[in-house]
């Protein structure tokens, strides 16, 4: 078993090592164009995944994003300053707080997606867009995939 493990290792690295680095060299050109209109990634993604939804408790949203609780309080702390994001207490249980997406939020987040819609622009005409379609549904399999047990 020890050989085996060890190749896994080797292999998985050689798989991690690329997709790290290209996801990092995306959200840095993204990243850069959110910063134009004073938004980070991080809070152009919770926006998106308030878009849709009729208010998401934090718990939530760090679990869906991907995003460390301190992290995202900050984000969120200052979307509510901004008055781009609001939050309203559970009727149920008055401890739960919802994020809402005010409308000022859903109005700049028309030009957030403006912009992420120019950089996948880019990505299609440097893929092609089966190679890109391609690409994004491997990466979907892999995120729902169970992680393995080593």
């Amino acid at each position: 078993a020890g050989p085996r493990t060890a190749y896994r290792k080797v292999e998985s690295t050689q798989h991690v090592d690329p997709l790290t680095t290209v996801q990092r060299l995306q959200a840095r050109d993204l990243a850069a164009g959110l910063e134009d209109e004073s938004a980070t990634l991080e809070q152009w993604r919770v926006r998106r995944a308030l878009a849709n939804a009729t208010g998401l408790y934090m718990g939530e949203i760090a679990a869906t994003l991907e995003i460390p609780q301190p992290t995202l309080t900050r984000g969120v702390d200052a979307l509510v300053d901004s008055a781009l994001l609001y939050r309203t207490q559970s009727a149920e249980d008055r401890r739960k707080i919802s994020v809402h997406l005010s409308t000022l939020g859903r109005r700049k987040l028309a030009r957030l997606d403006a912009l992420a819609d120019a950089h996948e622009r880019s990505l299609t005409a440097l893929l092609g867009e089966q190679m890109l379609d391609r690409l994004v549904s491997s990466l979907q399999i892999l995120r729902h995939a169970e992680t393995p047990q080593t």
